[in-house]
């Protein structure tokens, strides 16, 4: 019992501060869009959902550094080798940093290529391009911070990007305000405070790190953490997380645009039904982040009875959180979606899509702590086909049996991927409870 008490103190005490975080995520999108919305033209608000799309997209595809990062450190941490944690670091960051640059070189060509597939009025093109011309400069911040983040989460402190978090979100909410209200700048007013925002974010990363973390400098050596030899294992786990999220972009994509393709209503509503999926995984984000950091941990200290506690404690409130979440759909789900819009229609034609939403919960908590787990085993290339399977399914689910009830089964087919999502990743991810898996991680990283 106190081994089950004192797990449970480590996984709140790494998930609470990961939910805050995620919880101000779509923050910054909504001071954006609340300033600009007061500037007098709905162009204004159309380029910023449209720049904000864009980065989403763009940036999305670098979570591995991220994800990466993150099981690699918990590791490190878990075997106490101070040099190996400290040679993930190096490698994440100038990692992030050769990407952003090819981002600022590329940046052209990426914005024609948009704005070419992006369909959208020339007014609102115009104030969009303005504002990617300014946010971009901002991708060397966003970038490295993802190495910080997953870094600070492997060495089990998810505090420090909470305070992060909250930092960005006030800086950026004062600069843009100042920008546009004061200066008189308008959407580049907004896009110059954030990527204000991004850079004070990422100097508080650094003098948190040096404060906390400051003695781990005298173990950086360059040469050796940048050799091929030692960047093999990180860019083989990143590569698969990488792929991995190229598959879920494909399903959000196709599962936006399929909406779209059936009316201005079932877009609304499925948008508005994703508000509710969001939610969710910003909580259940939270207990994947614990499960990082505290697999890694147990793992590269190769503690096997202490990963199985962790673990069965993780399933424990995950089940927790979705037996709650159902409860409170159930109960005042469809009373949420009338503090989003006061579109009678919307509201009346959600309801008939509602109890899909009702099941999330159970049949997609699996697949987040999975994702969690298999991050912190660097097991990524199980996580990978899980992804694929259920990628595979979505598509050949949709296309199989859509016709006249499309969204149904587009909604089917939905929870069918996150089903298989789970489901896969338990087969396949049973075999890390075995001590000839840690014996081989462990002698990966020696």
């Amino acid at each position: 019992m106190r081994i089950n008490d004192g797990m449970n103190r480590r996984i709140l005490r790494l998930a609470v501060p990961s939910i805050v975080s995620n919880i101000t995520v779509p923050l910054l999108g909504l001071v954006d869009v609340t300033i600009v919305g007061h500037l007098g033209a709905a162009a204004y608000i159309g380029a910023i959902a449209v720049g904000g799309l864009l980065f989403n997209i763009l940036y999305w595809n670098f979570g591995f550094l991220r994800m990466g990062t993150s099981g690699l450190t918990s590791q490190a941490y878990g075997r106490k080798d101070a040099s190996a944690e400290v040679k993930v670091l190096v490698q994440a960051t100038m990692v992030g940093l050769v990407f952003a640059s090819l981002i600022l070189i590329c940046q052209y060509p990426v914005e024609r290529l948009a704005f070419y597939l992006l369909d959208t009025s020339p007014e609102v093109e115009q104030y969009a391009v303005t504002y990617f011309r300014v946010c971009v400069w901002g991708a060397p911040a966003v970038l490295i911070m993802y190495g910080f983040k997953g870094w600070f989460i492997g060495m089990q402190n998810s505090r420090y990007p909470m305070y992060i978090a909250i930092a960005v979100n006030v800086i950026n909410i004062l600069c843009s305000l100042c920008f546009v209200f004061v200066l008189g700048m308008k959407v580049e007013g907004v896009a110059l405070g954030t990527v204000v925002a991004e850079w004070s974010g990422l100097t508080m990363a650094v003098l948190l790190w040096w404060r906390r973390y400051g003695h781990l400098r005298t173990r950086i050596v360059w040469r050796n953490s940048l050799q091929w030899s030692a960047m093999r294992r990180f860019f083989a786990v990143n590569r698969d997380i990488f792929l991995r999220t190229l598959c879920l972009i494909a399903v959000t994509t196709f599962f936006t645009s399929t909406g779209a393709r059936q009316g201005d209503t079932i877009l609304a509503v499925n948008t508005l039904l994703m508000q509710l999926f969001t939610l969710f995984s910003y909580i259940m984000d939270g207990f994947a982040y614990a499960a990082e950091a505290l697999t890694g941990r147990y793992i590269g200290a190769c503690h096997l009875r202490q990963l199985r506690w962790a673990v069965r404690n993780l399933f424990g409130w995950g089940i927790g959180m979705a037996l709650l979440f159902t409860l409170l759909y159930g109960i005042g789900g469809q009373n949420f979606l009338g503090l989003l819009t006061n579109e009678p229609q919307v509201i009346q034609v959600a309801g008939d899509y509602f109890y899909w939403v009702l099941a999330v919960p159970l049949v997609g908590f699996g697949a987040f702590l999975w994702d969690g787990i298999l991050i912190g085993a660097t097991a990524t290339r199980e996580m990978l086909w899980a992804m694929a399977v259920a990628s595979g399914a979505f598509f050949l689910i949709y296309y199989l049996f859509s016709g006249a009830t499309d969204n149904h089964i587009l909604w089917l087919a939905f929870l069918v991927y996150l089903a298989l999502r789970g489901g896969m990743q338990t087969l396949w991810g049973r075999r890390i409870f075995t001590s000839a898996y840690l014996e081989k991680v462990s002698a990966s990283c020696n």
